[in-house]
């Protein structure tokens, strides 16, 4: 057989090989840094058996994947010391994850002098060096074998799983999980680890189900690179927007009012209204029209749309539902349904396309607790949603225009380079979940691939993620942690618009069919909040603070002329404060910088005879005095062109 490698050269054998002893064929070297196999593009095991031509790719830690595997292995030890310390634990699951790997286990919360001694142990198991060997069973030996171990969760993941699957299973000396790898050969190899924390998870992230102990941890080859990422780590604990946005001010979260329901405190509720502004401004300037529709609707609206069918589950619904005769409601999970019929109002010709809606939306979707976290995921969001109602000439251009706008949103914020984008299709193996048939997918997918590639997007394609009546183009982006989100969605749609009766009269005086566009300008509010947190550490530029300039009198005699400045700066449109306390100036600064307000206004005796502002600002430390008129006019500039200013100068300690 051949074995062609990612070289491009080759490897011929007479017989089958592991793959492990393919890469020590290769060099001695590479077999004691394999991590696993891809094999024609599928990641497999080092002990995979090779017997006919393939292409191979031997995976180190350098590789994502082989790192992934490598990581995978340090959970496996991680369950095991927590096993030998603790016995009456219940193993779950634990993937390696972007930035490590978890494991939860059903266990009282472990502090931090746990995790240590979890850590202690973890490093006994990788002295020892037991080879990890792999082993498979029939589905009801399976469940036999974890029942008889005292593992529910893996019982039941197996249960899960087709009555003909064969089930694997890892083991290392005495532990063994089950788990379909890869792993590496031997405890041996992993160098450098840390166990990062321990919270609460729902198995299998819903709130009906127990809450477990979930330990996250990581590892890496070299110890230079673990005490890189812990420096990281640091930074990315000052980043995390649920700490740091509740340390600002901006928003707050509160047990009686519920889970995924934030409060945005008056800071907050100025950035997001200042976005709202934004975009509702670049939208009427582009064309679009707005609505205001109810925030609820009876279920008779969703039964046309088909979320009833396709997406009760995530809708608040108030009614009995199982009362056919009783008028029930549901908050909306998104505003298509409510636009369509504005657009119904009256006959639509050709020429009146396309029709652009826009409107700011507060909508509610029934979010699992395990899945909610900080601004990211709730459950009432505030959203720029807009449907586009146009003729199958016009999706192209129209495609296009609301990826620009989009694009134009991601690049004002500075965010343009923190994204990806993502093709979603529809998976035809599941064809229940969705609207249509597959010819129709396969064209509207078809249509949409085009206009991507036309744009010159780079971008990647994934099956089952379109929404039930249309692909998507996802523009996703990752949160401190790493973890993936949505932030913004741009969808075709062309099965809606025959649900809900939807015409326009063309040319030859005949009725057809529009296509919708479904689209997010800068998708939810909250979100976007807690990508800025993140991305800026809360110094955001000065357009979008929500104080942008501090006046700080030397004493009580200056503030007379420190209120002239303050109404100078009010009148024209600029957020400002005045701290009038008797404290020190240098406390006043001090306390200015650590609000992270962008300008700080100095005044006393000499600004208040010349008429001049004493500038310190986030940028460039202390600009020295300014006439206050030239102030005004420099960062009235900053902010209508929305400027983000490079910070010149080192954080004071």
């Amino acid at each position: 057989m051949k074995i062609v490698l990612k070289d491009g050269s080759v490897k011929e054998y007479e017989e089958a090989k592991a793959i492990i002893d393919i890469a020590a064929d290769i060099s001695e070297g590479l077999a004691r840094v394999a991590c696993a196999g891809e094999v024609n593009g599928e990641v497999v095991d080092l002990r995979t058996i090779i017997d006919q031509d393939c292409e191979l790719n031997i995976l180190t830690a350098n590789d994502p994947k082989g790192l992934a595997a490598y990581r995978h292995t340090a959970s496996h030890i991680l369950a095991e010391a927590v096993k030998r310390l603790y016995p009456e634990a219940k193993l779950a699951i634990g993937p390696s994850i972007d930035t490590g790997y978890y494991y939860d286990f059903e266990h009282e919360p472990f502090s931090r002098e746990d995790l240590d001694k979890i850590e202690a142990e973890m490093k006994k198991i990788i002295k020892e060096g037991k080879p990890i060997e792999r082993f498979t069973m029939p589905r009801a030996e399976a469940i036999q074998f974890m029942e008889e171990k005292g593992e529910p969760y893996k019982v039941e993941l197996i249960q899960d799983l087709p009555e003909n699957a064969i089930i694997s299973f890892y083991s290392q000396g005495e532990f063994v999980d089950l788990c379909a790898g890869p792993h590496l050969m031997t405890t041996k190899p992993i160098k450098a680890f840390k166990l990062i924390s321990s919270s609460g998870a729902y198995w299998r992230g819903s709130e009906k189900n127990k809450m477990l102990t979930r330990i996250y941890g990581t590892a890496f080859t070299k110890k230079e690179e673990l005490a890189a990422y812990l420096v990281h780590l640091e930074d990315i604990k000052k980043r995390d927007h649920n700490k740091l946005g509740r340390e600002m001010e901006l928003f707050a979260t509160v047990d009686v009012i519920g889970q995924g329901l934030p409060l945005l405190m008056p800071k907050g509720a100025k950035m997001i209204q200042t976005l709202q502004r934004w975009i509702e401004d670049e939208e009427e300037r582009r064309g679009y029209v707005r609505t205001k529709t109810p925030l609820m609707a009876k279920r008779d609206l969703y039964i046309i749309s088909d979320h009833w069918a396709h997406y009760k589950e995530g809708m608040f619904v108030l009614g009995d539902d199982e009362d056919e005769n009783a008028e029930v409601f549901a908050l909306r999970p998104m505003t298509c349904p409510f636009q369509y019929y504005v657009y119904k109002q009256s006959q639509k010709s050709y020429r009146d396309l396309p029709l652009r809606y826009g409107e700011t939306s507060t909508l509610f979707r029934n979010e699992d607790s395990g899945e909610m976290h900080g601004l990211t995921r709730v459950r009432q969001f505030t959203i720029s949603e807009g449907h586009l109602i146009v003729r199958p000439d016009q999706i192209e251009e129209e495609f296009k225009a609301c990826v620009d706008l989009a694009k134009y949103c991601l690049t004002t914020l500075g965010l343009e380079e923190d994204v990806t984008y993502r093709m979603s299709k529809w998976d035809p193996n599941n064809t229940e979940k969705y609207m249509g048939t597959a010819e129709m997918w396969d064209e509207v997918q078809d249509m949409m691939r085009n206009i991507l590639n036309h744009i010159g997007i780079d971008f990647t394609e994934a099956e089952g993620e379109a929404a039930f009546y249309g692909p998507k183009l996802d523009i996703q982006a990752k949160n401190v942690y790493g973890k993936e989100d949505t932030m913004i969605t741009i969808q075709l749609d062309m099965f809606l618009a025959e649900r809900f009766d939807m015409s326009f009269v063309d040319k030859d005086g005949e009725k057809k069919r529009p296509y919708i566009i479904h689209r997010t300008s800068m998708g939810c509010y909250e979100r976007t909040l807690a990508w800025l947190i993140e991305k800026y550490a809360g110094k955001f530029p000065t357009w979008l603070c929500p104080e942008q300039v501090r006046i700080l009198p030397i004493s009580e005699k200056y503030h007379d002329y420190a209120r002239e400045v303050y109404e100078q700066l009010r009148n024209n449109g600029i957020l400002v404060t005045m701290d009038e306390r008797s404290e020190k100036i240098g406390y006043k600064i001090r306390e200015t910088r650590l609000d992270r307000v962008p300008y700080m206004l100095v005044v006393g005796q000499k600004e208040a005879e010349e008429g001049v502002v004493s500038v310190r600002s986030r940028f460039n430390g202390d600009e020295g005095q300014k006439p206050l008129q030239q102030f005004i006019s420099e960062i009235c500039e900053e902010i209508r062109t929305k400027e983000i200013k490079q910070i010149n100068v080192e954080e004071e300690k």
